[in-house]
């Protein structure tokens, strides 16, 4: 048999998708399992058994070759893409020696390089010290250094969860360079593991010999093992082939490959990320990262827990509206989106700042919501959290241009919260740019299926790849009445809240001791 589709997994916070694209992009097949994002033994903490994905994998794949056998076993490549900065501590044989600890995990270790001396001296004098410790003291792997040092001894590698999906398919330690991101010692200008007297290493001192064997995105990692076909019915010998991390996936399966496109992801996790052939920091200490596309970055800034906030907005006010959905077999957000139609540009004056968790740029933030008045209710408060997503992504495209220094003239949006044509719409008109829609909001799954086909050899260049496989579903157009509003509510309001309120936020900290 002629084999001519590609497997996708795709294994984010929430849920993990197997996906069957064919040569054209097209998905021909999908399975999910869903499950819950992690479980905390303290507050604060983020953990999953790694086990729970490498089943949930194992299950997707079983619904897929039931569903439509002759297409499973037509699978010509495999490509792996994962949640980023979530580690994983195994043993020689890959088994998991403590729970994965996840990127929204909030621990803290103690500050150990800069602490004394000369070196201490010098990092104070030149204002860098404070931080350096932040920087550090985020890092998971120092984090079990300090607290369980038997674990970290019996430590054979430390893994992304791609590297720990990557070895249970080949038995290979081997992932993608693109898949690279997080709090480790890695060079994220050159590409590759950082030397011993690179700060990185520094600050994140993982052994070399604990770190998996690299290879560019594209590139064959390893074969199905027999072992794997046993359990995932994927037939041994299939390749398996390095992709990179779901954002860095979602940019390149949006069809963006230059600086003058941005990628808007509506996850989780909102970012406004772009493709550059230079590597800058569009916010000082925050690297770009190593883009799904060999030897490009993708410069990012990110709003944690952003589209998450539709998720906590449901929860705490729209529980009519999601038992309605339910009622009605549909989305939640397909309710949700009356609640924007009903208002207006603006919410009446009400204006979100979605810092719901704090930044680099932005260590003692906070969310805020200002402006209420008696002629508010729930519709406006849900379009004043969408406006704010809005402008919070606006304002790191904006950092992300005066770096690059490249006009975006264009945005693809994906995710979750792409599904809605509504929040489309008003991105548009608050970004001022056309908003391209692709025809799958499976576009994590998508890049790697565009990596996967390339490492097959289907396509002669990359771009060749997304010319064939990235296909537009619809262009939002910017309303000039809605953008004059959004400009003015984005220059003379929500630039200005958070100086204006940052000086509260170290007060509220203060008092109350939250966050640490």
């Amino acid at each position: 048999m002629k084999r001519k589709t590609i497997l996708a997994i795709d294994c984010g916070t929430q849920s993990l998708r197997g996906i069957l694209f064919s040569r054209e992009g097209e998905i021909l097949s999908r399975a999910r399992v869903e499950y819950e994002p992690y479980f905390c033994k303290y507050p604060g903490w983020a953990e999953q058994a790694p086990e729970l994905y490498w089943d949930s994998l194992v299950s997707v794949c079983r619904k897929l070759k039931k569903s439509n056998l002759k297409l499973f076993e037509s699978i010509a490549g495999v490509g792996v893409t994962t949640q980023r900065a979530s580690m994983v501590n195994v043993d020689e044989k890959g088994m998991p020696l403590r729970p994965a600890i996840l990127w929204m995990d909030q621990r803290k270790s103690k500050p150990f390089w800069g602490q004394k001396g000369l070196l201490s001296t010098a990092l104070n004098i030149s204002g860098h010290k404070k931080k350096i410790e932040d920087i550090q003291v985020q890092g998971k792997c120092n984090w079990i250094m300090q607290n369980q040092p038997e674990i970290w001894g019996k430590t054979y590698k430390y893994l992304q969860i791609s590297g720990f999906l990557n070895h249970r398919l080949t038995k290979n330690f081997t992932d993608s360079i693109a898949s690279q991101i997080g709090h480790l010692p890695f060079d994220y200008k050159k590409q590759a593991w950082a030397k011993n007297l690179q700060l990185s290493k520094k600050l994140f001192p993982v052994e070399k010999e604990k770190l998996p064997f690299l290879v560019q995105p594209g590139e064959k990692l390893g074969i199905i093992t027999l072992e794997a076909e046993q359990l995932t019915g994927i037939k041994k010998g299939v390749p398996v082939i390095a992709c990179g991390s779901d954002k860095g996936c979602e940019t390149l399966g949006a069809g963006v490959v230059n600086s003058k496109m941005a990628s808007l992801s509506f996850g989780t996790t909102a970012t406004v990320q772009t493709m550059s052939e230079k590597y800058i920091e569009p916010i000082k200490y925050l690297p770009s990262y190593p883009a799904s596309a060999p030897g490009f970055y993708n410069p990012e800034v990110e709003i944690f827990r952003g589209f998450w906030m539709i998720s906590w907005f449901k929860k705490q006010f729209a529980w009519k509206e999601v038992e309605k959905a339910l009622k009605m077999g549909i989305p939640a957000e397909e309710v949700l989106n009356k609640c924007l139609k009903r208002t207006r540009p603006g919410a009446m004056g009400l204006i979100v700042q979605p810092y719901w968790g704090a930044g680099l740029d932005h260590p003692d933030a906070k969310g805020a919501m200002i402006g209420f008045g008696d002629v508010h209710t729930k519709d406006h408060v849900y379009r004043a959290v969408i406006e704010g997503l809005g402008f919070a992504l606006w304002e790191g495209m904006e950092k992300i241009q005066k770096k690059t220094a490249e006009k975006i003239e264009k945005a693809a949006v994906s995710g979750g919260a792409s599904q809605s044509d509504e929040i489309c719409r008003i991105t548009a008109d608050i970004f001022n740019l056309p908003m391209v829609k692709g025809k799958t909001h499976e576009t994590s799954g998508l890049g790697a299926a565009i990596l996967v086909a390339k490492g097959l050899g289907w396509f002669s260049s990359l771009d060749e790849a997304v010319g064939n496989m990235v296909h537009v579903k619809k262009i939002f157009e910017p309303d000039q009445e809605h953008v004059k509003i959004y400009h003015a509510l984005y220059s003379k309001v929500y630039k200005k809240m958070y100086s204006a309120l940052e000086p509260l936020y170290s007060q509220i900290r203060k008092i109350t001791g939250y966050p640490e």
